[in-house]
């Protein structure tokens, strides 16, 4: 059965409602889900937006909301998130309960730190993420610009488990089937997973294996390490990863950038504890 939002966008102006256009279940734990991209919503790859559903109560309390990484890419005429399944969650023991036809609450403002333009420019760029963290990376991995300003594109993702590898079949794939991309990633793009908890083919924790040059995928160009005068690095995920892997950049010389003053690394600040 459809559901439709109460009309409390009168109220809100800083929100839209939107249609959900498809939903999926990746595990117990993992979802993703697709909503309709309204004609005036712009963004950057790599931006976040706050998305809802009503607040409880009578009359309805104002909307519990959060913000979510775009995960489509910016050409893309729908926006998709990707997100964790909490059981007992104010927004996410309702969200991962959703069908296509259902309504929710769209913020109008993306914004963030994970985009191009807070990087100077460069030959490779590095994106580490774990669990969720990926999202933003998905999009920018699919953002033709990307492949303008470098010559390749690296996208780390670290989870606990095999199952926890949303759109691993795409990545894997280098994007085939992107009709902007497709023929860039097949020879651009690296997608390197690595699992901690589960037997697979690359495993252990992101900073343990770029000491060890592990991260580093055969038929990458360039050295087997990071340098700070050609590579860039962006860092969405846990925060125990953000901190460890932001203090080895710097420590090899690399400068955080921000949308006022590109850097050689950025990462999301929102999401940081």
């Amino acid at each position: 059965m459809m559901t439709r939002l109460p009309r409390l966008i009168a109220d809100l102006p800083a929100f839209q409602t939107v249609a959900v256009r498809s939903v999926r279940h990746w595990n117990e734990h993992l979802f993703s889900f697709a909503v309709e991209r309204p004609a005036s919503f712009r963004f950057r790859s790599g931006e976040f937006v706050m998305i809802g559903l009503p607040g409880s109560g009578e009359p309805p309390a104002r909307p519990v909301m959060r913000a979510y990484s775009i995960a489509s890419p910016a050409w893309s005429d729908e926006l998709e998130f990707l997100s964790i399944k909490v059981a007992d969650g104010p927004l996410t023991a309702r969200l991962q309960t959703i069908r296509a036809g259902d309504q929710l609450y769209l913020g109008r403002k993306p914004t963030g730190t994970l985009v191009a333009d807070a990087l100077l420019g460069g030959r490779r760029l590095f994106l580490f993420s774990t669990g969720t963290g990926l999202a933003p990376f998905l999009s920018i991995a699919r953002d033709p610009e990307i492949y303008v300003r470098f010559e390749q594109v690296v996208v780390v993702h670290s989870v606990r488990r095999v199952g926890d590898l949303a759109f691993h079949r795409e990545q894997t794939a280098l994007w085939a089937d992107d009709p902007l991309v497709g023929d860039e990633a097949v020879y651009r793009f690296h997608y390197v997973p690595t699992v901690t908890r589960e037997p697979f083919h690359t495993t252990g924790r992101i900073g343990a294996l770029l000491e060890s040059g592990a991260l580093f995928p055969l038929g990458l160009e360039g050295p087997r390490r990071l340098d700070p005068a050609t590579d860039r690095a962006m860092l969405c995920g846990s925060t125990a990863m953000i901190r460890d892997t932001a203090a080895m950049l710097e420590a090899a010389g690399f400068a955080e950038g921000s949308n006022a003053t590109p850097g050689s690394y950025v990462i999301e600040r929102a999401f940081v504890d």
